[in-house]
This record gives C-alpha cells, structure tokens and sequence, in this order.
C-alpha cells in the first residue's frame, strides 16, 4: 500500500514539474497588472465542477495578495450573474478539456456584454475551441488523472492550483505587494499575526 501511495505522488509531481512554463505566463501576468491593476478592473474567474474549486480558491489567493477577483459560476452567470462583469475586467477560464459546455457558452455570452472583454485559459487541450478563443492560453500539459479510473479530477486539478499560484506569486512580485499590504486585507488569525510582525505593526 505504501509503495502504491509513493507512486500516485510521484506521478503528481512529475506532472507538476511537466507544466509547460512558456512566455504565455509573462503575458498573462501583464495582462492582470494592466486591466487589473492600471484600469482598475477585476479578475473574474470561473470554471465548472472541480475546476470551478480551483477557480474559486484562485480568485480568494488574488484577492488576499493585492489583486482584486471574484469568482463567477457559470451556470448561474446564465441567470443573471453575468451582469456582475464591468468594462476593464479580465476572465480567467479553467477547463481541463476545453469542451465544458458551460465555460464556451460563457465566453461567446461575456463577448455579448463586453465585446473586446479578455480571456486568460488553463486547459489541456489546446486545439479546443476554448483554447483558440483565449487572449493568453496557459497549459496544463494534460498529465493522465492518478485516478484508477482515469477519469476523476485528481493530477489535472494539482496541475491547475500550481499554474494559479504561479500566476499569483509573480503578480505580487510586480506589483511589490508587502506584508504591510498583506495585513491590511488579512487581519484576523494566525496570518494576519505575522504579516502584522513582518510589517512592523
């Protein structure tokens, strides 16, 4: 049992050192410095099922780290939720397939609303049509899931949270995000603690 559990860890971190690290990572982050950060914009993230959890948790690490974001569900951006999309936002799209019915129709819906609205994707399939609509593509490398069945999110999801604390941990850097910065958007608990110490407060 043990070696087998050794062996699902190593195929995750092979997966994650596989990731494919281009130039598309420097665009994308320009990208969330200039709508962001210069126009003042939001980072609007979704995904559905699992990659909407990793969206999610995306959009709450920007936020906490100096980058306003939300997260949009894309089933109820259909509903209404769209209208929460401004002039200036930029979406950050997951789909490991890049066929999830909800996240294309979401793009060709936000286009509607915002016409020249920008586009970052994480997916595994760069041929998909979600991969062609993107401003930047990221990708994941389309690792096979550690799931006996090969069909459960499981490698396809570590790879997603990896590729969104790239983004996230770079961000700061460019933006000097300090822990005096930090401890103003995190006050409470045992990290709002120490960002306040490292912050001289």
């Amino acid at each position: 049992m043990i070696t087998d559990l050794t062996e699902i860890i190593e195929k995750e971190v092979k997966a994650i050192r596989n990731i494919p690290v281009t130039d598309a990572y420097d665009k994308a982050i320009k990208l969330i410095i200039e709508q962001v950060h210069v126009k003042r914009g939001t980072l609007v993230c979704s995904g559905m099922g699992k990659a909407g959890q990793i969206a999610s948790n995306m959009a709450t690490t920007f936020s906490s780290t100096g980058t306003p974001a939300c997260f949009l569900h894309p089933s109820e951006a259909q509903h209404g939720d769209l209208g929460i999309l401004r002039e200036n936002d930029l979406m950050l799209l997951i789909s490991n397939s890049g066929k999830t019915r909800e996240i294309v129709e979401l793009i060709t819906l936000a286009r509607n609303l915002i016409p020249d609205i920008k586009f970052i994707v994480i997916t595994g399939n760069g041929e998909s049509d979600l991969a062609q609509s993107a401003t930047v593509c990221l990708m994941t490398g389309n690792p096979p899931e550690v799931c006996p069945l090969g069909l459960t999110p499981t490698t396809s999801t570590s790879v997603m949270t990896v590729i969104g604390d790239l983004l996230v941990a770079e961000t700061m850097k460019r933006i000097n995000f300090s822990a005096a910065d930090y401890a103003k958007r995190h006050h409470g608990g045992y990290l709002g603690t120490v960002s306040r110490k490292q912050a001289g407060k």
